[in-house]
């Protein structure tokens, strides 16, 4: 039977790897940081225990999801380091790595180019209120800065993740802001590869007393999202963050078209487990639609890559179904 491209959905197989949750910021609706000097850092050793593991498991991406050490901070250069050497680690295992550590500076993001197949920065919301709400303590969440991230990413030619935090004090006209910025910035530099519409999911450890951003809302918001973000921005949504599975195939039909890693556990939410591949597999398929799994790296992108990390990703590439090629 021929495949309909058009009724694929896709999803990363992952697994995240946490330097420190550490973090100078404190963000009233986090439930991932730990005070800075109160988490110890993971030792090279330990990862590569745990990635052993990993290697008959079909892990294709390793997410180094980190704290933020603050940039001025004596431990920053040595907290740099370990995360560059997780990338390594992971590559030399022949995994491929995207990282996530929060705002870096120039010379950090074109280093860590070298062994990350791909990288990622969440924008959240641009409304400068937020600064005097949940962002009140959280230094690193100025608009501008976070930005230039993406600027940056684009003059280096790193392929891109971005998102959107929702129900988190923000308006409807913040979310098609913070949309119409990405869009700006990706017709400058087409490095863009998904943007996420994450909802707030409240946690055991956050400080944020607000109810949960209603599900119920993400169809008609992907509907619009799909309109100001350029075609070749792939929507994703977390479906552990989606429980009832109607809404979940709304968001798909609407246009979002990628479930993101999915992995043993949600570091960033784990209080909402994830749903796993033959559990969103019987979501999807009654409806008509196929999910494939994919690398970090969408395939427009390889040629950005240095000769040794695009060796890497073609072994995924023959690995991993025909399909997500496409």
């Amino acid at each position: 039977m021929p495949i309909d491209y058009s009724r694929i959905v896709t999803y990363s197989p992952a697994y995240t790897i946490v330097p420190t949750y550490e973090c100078f910021n404190r963000c009233t609706y986090c439930n991932f940081r730990t005070e800075p000097g109160k988490s110890p850092w993971m030792s090279l050793s330990a990862a590569e225990s745990i990635l052993k593991q990993l290697q008959s498991q079909n892990i294709c991406e390793i997410l180094i999801l980190s704290g933020e050490v603050h940039p001025y901070s004596l431990r920053r250069q040595a907290w740099f380091q370990r995360i560059y050497d997780l990338c390594e680690l992971a590559l030399s295992m022949e995994f491929l790595p995207h990282t996530n550590a929060g705002p870096l500076s120039f010379e950090e993001m074109r280093k860590l180019k070298c062994v990350n197949v791909s990288m990622g920065l969440m924008l959240e919301q641009l409304t400068p209120k937020l600064l005097n709400t949940v962002h009140r303590h959280a230094p690193s969440k100025l608009s501008a800065v976070r930005l230039q991230q993406l600027q940056w990413a684009g003059e280096l030619r790193i392929p891109f993740t971005t998102g959107l935090l929702l129900g988190i004090g923000e308006t409807e006209d913040d979310w098609w802001e913070t949309l119409a910025a990405i869009s700006d910035l990706h017709q400058s530099y087409h490095h863009i590869q998904e943007v996420i519409l994450q909802p707030h999911s409240p946690g055991n450890q956050q400080t944020f007393d607000a109810p949960p951003f209603d599900p119920h809302q993400l169809p008609e918001l992907i509907t619009k999202a799909r309109q100001i973000l350029p075609p070749d921005i792939t929507i994703q949504i977390p479906p552990n963050l989606v429980k009832d599975e109607q809404w979940l195939l709304a968001c798909i039909e609407a246009g979002a078209r990628d479930l993101g890693g999915i992995g043993p556990k949600d570091e960033v939410n784990p209080d909402y487990p994830h749903l796993q591949e033959q559990a969103l597999r019987e979501i999807l398929q009654p409806a008509g639609w196929e999910l494939v799994p994919r690398s970090p790296i969408y395939p427009q992108f390889d040629g950005w890559l240095a000769r040794e990390l695009q060796t890497a990703v073609r072994r995924w590439r023959n690995t991993l179904t025909p399909v997500s090629l496409l």
